[in-house]
């Protein structure tokens, strides 16, 4: 650590890292980058130079880990390669701050929890909503039954993805699914404070686009005590998002539910008993909230909420969701008792950066 705060190397020079989290850690006061890896040389040279940063290649990748001139990483890689950059990091020592989903496969986060016990480090998957206002004061209501017990729960989540993006060229686990429905499902879970015993799906594409994915997915999940859930998520339409819970009493609105920005404010209306009241929080920064919360736990030797258990939870259902559009039969999920770890106390107030020019963010690789 360097005068109390943690340091943190950026791998992968995607738009992710380019336009949220490299911005948003100056909102920190107990971040700093110092290092990015990428293999985009111009990203190496524009981004090196705008932050300042040590640039490494991936095949440098491990000398960075042992140079001792960082604590931390944030990973931002394509889907498929989450594993093969997050296990060296935490065998090193090096915490890591892992971009959603976790990972392609189970197996894959088991490894990574593994790693993080052999290598006594932290592992933390990017939930950023985990420390947004509106999203805390939700799960809040229903934790203490505003609205009555929960029924239903429907979400739409969707943007207009260039048929050149990383993501819409490496099957289902880079499509719409893995990519945006890891929000919705994390929403119900914790809005429901259950997780789900049934997934069942069905997909199609939309004429004239030229992904390797099915482009629009709908999702439907059955929970105990008589609670479903749907979503929809689409690679083809324009970009939209929200979420609704409703109750024996009344309902929540989330509009916008997930998204991100300097002007972003994670707003919703309450309805109970027929009356309904609004409620804004305003513009947080998001990213550099779930980084100080991170470096938070790191320098005061804390387990993150969001832990790999937590990333492993959603991977499971993603797994089931595949499963279900291969075969077009639902998938039973192995039951689990809920985990109640979300805190009041992880809420991040801090102002929203504005985000800079991005740079060449179409590529094949994702980097």
């Amino acid at each position: 650590m360097a005068q109390g705060k943690v340091r943190y190397a950026v791998v992968g020079g995607g738009e992710i890292s380019q336009g949220a989290f490299m911005p948003g850690i100056a909102a920190s006061d107990n971040s700093e980058m110092t290092a990015l890896v990428t293999g985009d040389p111009k990203k190496a040279e524009v981004l090196g130079k705008r932050y300042n940063l040590k640039v490494h290649g991936y095949d440098d990748y491990e000398t960075l880990l042992n140079s001792g001139e960082i604590d931390a990483v944030y990973v931002a890689t394509p889907n498929f390669r989450h594993r093969q950059d997050t296990v060296p990091a935490l065998e090193a020592g090096i915490h890591v701050l892992l971009e959603k989903p976790m990972a392609t496969s189970i197996e894959d986060c088991q490894a990574m929890i593994e790693a993080a016990e052999r290598g006594n480090a932290k592992l933390m998957i990017a939930y950023r909503l985990h420390h947004e206002p509106g999203t805390l004061e939700m799960i809040q209501h229903m934790r203490e039954g505003t609205i009555g017990a929960p029924r239903t729960f429907s979400s739409q989540l969707t943007q207009d993805l260039n048929e050149k993006n990383h993501r819409a060229l490496h099957g289902y686990w880079a499509g719409p699914v893995p990519d945006m429905g890891a929000y919705p499902i994390n929403a119900v879970r914790h809005l429901f404070g259950a997780e789900p015993v049934e997934v069942s799906a069905m997909s199609d594409n939309t004429p004239g686009r030229d992904y390797t994915c099915d482009d629009s997915v709908t999702v439907s999940l059955r929970f105990p005590e008589g609670r479903l859930a749907q979503f929809f998520v689409s690679y083809a339409t324009s970009g939209h998002n929200h979420f609704s819970v409703v109750g024996e009493r009344g309902a929540l609105l989330a509009r916008p539910s997930y998204m991100f920005g300097p002007g972003v404010s994670i707003d919703y209306d309450l309805s109970v008993d027929g009356e309904t009241t609004a409620h804004s929080p305003g513009p947080v920064e998001q990213f550099g909230g779930q980084t100080d919360y991170f470096s938070h736990c790191i320098l005061n030797d804390i387990e993150p909420e969001a832990d790999g258990t937590e990333g492993l939870r959603d991977v499971r259902i993603l797994e089931a969701i595949e499963r279900a559009l291969e075969t077009g039969q639902p998938q039973s999920i192995e039951p689990l008792d809920y985990r109640e770890r979300i805190q009041p106390d992880q809420v991040r107030r801090l102002t929203p950066v504005e985000a800079p020019e991005v740079v060449s963010v179409e590529t094949i690789s994702g980097d």
